[in-house]
């Protein structure tokens, strides 16, 4: 049972990711408000810049939850993988902006632990995941494209 939930949180996982990608190729500018409305914090660097919109993190978590069921898994895990995917997305943009990484810049492990660890931490006792199971789906993750 395990396994099947680790494949099943993974795939959750990927498209609440990849959903935000998706919805900007296919809307482009459209309905792109930046979720930190182009706050700068007081370092001088913006809290998550222009590339993190309402429109990715809605998309994500409307389209990680009705999926959720065609893989069997509830519609209320969906929504949690999705926002603790986005919060971990958000946390490691907001990271990246301190470290005065470039928009859109890459960082191995910072972008893509935050974003695989709070979704799986968060539902790993509603799934039953043990420790060695988070731990090789979180590595799962780590890959540099």
């Amino acid at each position: 049972m395990q396994l099947l939930h680790i494949l099943q949180l993974l795939v959750l996982m990927t498209l609440a990711n990849g959903t935000p990608i998706v919805a900007k190729k296919i809307f482009g500018p459209r309905f792109s408000f930046p979720l930190d409305a182009g706050t700068v914090f007081f370092d001088g660097r913006p809290l998550f810049g222009h590339s993190k919109t309402i429109r990715g993190i809605l998309a994500s978590i409307f389209i990680t939850t009705v999926s959720a069921p065609l893989i069997g898994i509830g519609l209320t895990i969906g929504a949690i993988v999705a926002s603790a995917a986005m919060a971990g997305d958000l946390f490691s943009s907001f990271v990246k902006r301190r470290l005065n990484f470039p928009p859109s810049g890459r960082a191995l492990g910072l972008d893509q632990l935050p974003e695989s660890l709070f979704p799986m931490f968060a539902c790993s006792d509603a799934l039953s995941l043990k420790i060695a199971a988070l731990r090789l789906a979180s590595a799962s993750f780590l890959s540099p494209s």
